[in-house]
C-alpha cells in the first residue's frame, strides 16, 4: 500500500520566472564583463592607466598580481551567473528553502560591497594611482555596470522569493 506524506509527495510547480527577471539575472552576468576584460588587459600587460612602476609595486604584475588578478575576474563572473539559477525552469540544484536566503544574503552583501567601492573609488590614494583623466574615464566606464548588480540582484531575488512563498513555508 502506497502512502503519500509530505516527503514523497511531488513537489508543486512554481510558476516561471517573470521575463523582466530573466533579463535582470542576464544583465547581471554582463555587468561584471567590462571590469574582467579591463582587469585581464592589465594581466596581459596592456597600458590601462597604471604606470609599470604602480603595476610592480601595488598590483605585483609581473609577479602574483597576475593570477590574482585573473583569478578575481574568473571568481566574480562565475559570481554574477549565480542569479541565472533564480530564474532557471531547468535546472534547480537547492532546494527555495536554501536559495531564497541565500539569495537574500547576496543581495545584502553586494550593497554593501558596492558601498564599499564607493568609498575606495573615491579615496585620494586610489586616484593617484592613475596616470591621466582618461585613464580614470575608461576605468568609470568599465566598473559602473558592476553598480547596477546590487538593484538587479535584489529584485530577481524578489522576483524568486515571490513566486517559491509557498515552499518556503514549513
Amino acid at each position: 500500500m502506497y502512502v503519500m506524506t509530505t516527503a514523497t509527495a511531488p513537489r508543486p510547480a512554481s510558476a516561471r520566472a517573470p521575463v523582466w527577471a530573466r533579463r535582470a539575472a542576464h544583465a547581471i552576468a554582463w555587468c561584471a564583463v567590462p571590469s574582467g576584460l579591463w582587469r585581464i588587459a592589465m594581466a596581459s600587460g596592456v597600458h590601462v592607466g597604471y604606470s609599470d612602476q604602480v603595476l610592480r609595486d601595488v598590483f605585483d604584475i609581473p609577479g602574483w598580481g597576475i593570477a590574482y588578478v585573473v583569478g578575481l575576474s574568473v571568481l566574480t563572473e562565475l559570481a554574477a551567473l549565480f542569479p541565472l539559477l533564480l530564474v532557471s525552469d531547468r535546472w534547480r540544484p537547492l532546494r527555495p528553502r536554501v536559495l531564497t536566503p541565500l539569495a537574500w544574503t547576496a543581495s545584502g552583501a553586494l550593497v554593501l560591497v558596492a558601498l564599499w567601492q564607493l568609498v575606495v573609488a573615491f579615496t585620494v590614494e586610489s586616484q593617484t594611482y592613475m596616470s591621466s583623466g582618461t585613464a580614470q574615464t575608461v576605468w568609470a566606464l568599465a566598473f559602473a555596470p558592476l553598480f547596477a548588480i546590487p538593484a538587479l540582484m535584489t529584485a530577481v531575488t524578489w522576483s524568486y522569493a515571490k513566486r517559491h512563498r509557498g515552499a518556503l513555508r514549513p
